[in-house]
């Protein structure tokens, strides 16, 4: 027993270093090459100059829970890498390490240094799989206006992030706010909102499909197709056929 405990004192902690090499292990060539077609890296599209060394989300997930002690420092470290999936990884981490305290001082730390890295949090993926799980917690009970200047930013992935943030209310029965960021957005000029805004309607009306239709009633004439087609997307064939011409 007491060999053991030596050995494991005697172990280097863990560095964002360590995430990347065991990321390295877990590369596929044929991932890293699917993926910058798939996250749309080319020249002039929304993810120019992303690097993959093509490891999926679910091993990027067992070591996240492998490293979920890192410290933010070191996330830091790793939110800066070059490669997309230490990002990702981190942020997986970073999510475990919110989820997972009791103390409101730790919760407020990393809710903080989520918005110090949020120029990081560049694609949509990123963006998916983070906000709504710890800003939307630490927003729960509090002032929404940091997500109305997110919303407003000339920002892709910040106007992302607000609207996407709301689904932690959405599903808490709290729509007000989805609503508000929805009709700032909705003449936003990039799919990958009208996608997010449309998500976020469609989930809003699981919960008051009444309030959907009203909202798609105001705004049928102004608000774009791929907006529409995703709020709607639950309803049956020929109730989303009437909306989609305007019929309500």
């Amino acid at each position: 027993m007491g060999k053991s405990r030596i050995q494991r004192a005697s172990e280097p902690r863990p560095t964002a270093g360590s995430v990347v090499n065991a990321l390295k292990q877990k590369s596929d060539p044929e991932k890293a090459a699917f993926f910058p077609r798939f996250f749309r890296t080319g020249k002039g599209e929304y993810g120019e100059g992303i690097q993959f060394i093509g490891v999926v989300v679910p091993e990027q997930r067992k070591i996240a829970k492998q490293y979920r002690d890192l410290p933010l420092p070191e996330l830091e470290a790793l939110l800066g890498n070059r490669w997309h999936e230490c990002r990702q990884t981190a942020l997986f981490i970073l999510v475990l390490q919110f989820e997972k305290s009791k103390s409101d001082s730790v919760r407020k730390e990393i809710y903080d240094f989520y918005l110090q890295q949020i120029d990081q949090i560049n694609n949509w993926d990123l963006v998916d799989c983070s906000c709504h799980k710890i800003l939307g917690p630490y927003l729960l009970g509090r002032s929404r206006k940091l997500l109305v200047e997110l919303a407003k930013a000339d920002h892709l992935w910040k106007n992302r992030i607000a609207i996407v943030t709301t689904f932690y209310f959405i599903r808490r029965g709290d729509l007000e706010t989805t609503i508000e960021l929805a009709e700032i957005l909705i003449a936003h000029p990039h799919d990958l909102i009208h996608k997010a805004v449309g998500w976020m309607l469609r989930e809003l009306g699981k919960q008051n499909e009444s309030l959907l239709l009203g909202f798609l009633r105001k705004h049928y004439d102004e608000m774009p197709r791929t907006m529409l087609r995703y709020a709607i997307e639950k309803f049956p064939k020929p109730q989303r056929q009437k909306l989609l011409n305007g019929k309500f």
